[in-house]
């Protein structure tokens, strides 16, 4: 700020020079000159953000345009779609959708995987009891997996193969292993002996097997070191 008494600010002195009402009006109009050079502001803030959302390839665009699900969006992106299956110039070394699974898997949930990888189709049970027409499940999906697989959180293996069933990496069959063997460790495990014992004397295990899809085969040699 200047010391010189000239150079003082015109509005400081139109305000001592007003007198009364004069005064209230210069201080209201002063007041009114500073809100309105702050809305100018943030207007041109706002316009300033709407244009960069809006230039053409911007990252806004591309939200906009991937959320876009409209029939005739959906129809345009199909379209593209066979277009480039159709060019043999066009590299695929894998599924598009590796990418996005990787970042939807568990640290646990890669070494799950690559397990079954290694080692095949895995067993497990369930433990019913009554009438096979009308039992009651008692324990179900029991498996050995996540121990085998070296799991940080075996407890959470449930909820790790509900989420590689959901990306369609792996699949739950009715059927059992050929092998009759592998199932009687997991008969031995005392969840599955206590709910036998508690099934009473219609109480029965129900083999099944868990499997990786030809999906999950093929993103495990690709993604996943198996050696």
């Amino acid at each position: 700020m200047s010391d010189d008494p000239a150079r003082e600010d015109p509005a400081r002195e139109l305000l001592r020079a007003a007198p009364g009402v004069g005064r209230i009006a210069a201080m209201t109009g002063l007041r009114l000159a500073g809100s309105a050079a702050t809305a100018y502001g943030r207007a041109i803030s706002r316009l300033a953000q709407a244009a960069a959302e809006q230039r053409p390839g911007a990252e806004g665009e591309t939200r906009r345009a991937a959320s876009d699900s409209s029939t005739a969006a959906l129809r345009r992106r199909g379209e593209e779609l066979l277009r480039e299956s159709a060019d043999v110039r066009l590299p695929q070394d894998s599924h598009p959708a590796y990418m996005r699974i990787l970042d939807s898997l568990a640290p646990d949930e890669a070494r799950i995987l690559r397990f079954l990888a290694r080692n095949g189709s895995q067993p497990s049970v369930d433990v019913r009891s009554g009438l096979p027409f009308a039992s009651e499940l008692l324990v179900q999906g029991r498996t050995m997996i996540a121990e085998e697989a070296g799991c940080r959180h075996a407890d959470r293996v449930y909820a790790y193969l509900n989420n590689l069933h959901r990306l369609g990496l792996v699949w739950f069959l009715r059927e059992p292993l050929r092998d009759a063997a592998r199932y009687q460790v997991l008969e031995a495990q005392p969840e599955v002996v206590a709910a036998l014992d508690q099934g009473g004397r219609t109480a029965r295990t129900v083999r099944r097997s868990i499997v990786l899809t030809p999906f999950g085969e093929d993103f495990c040699a690709t993604c996943l070191p198996l050696e």
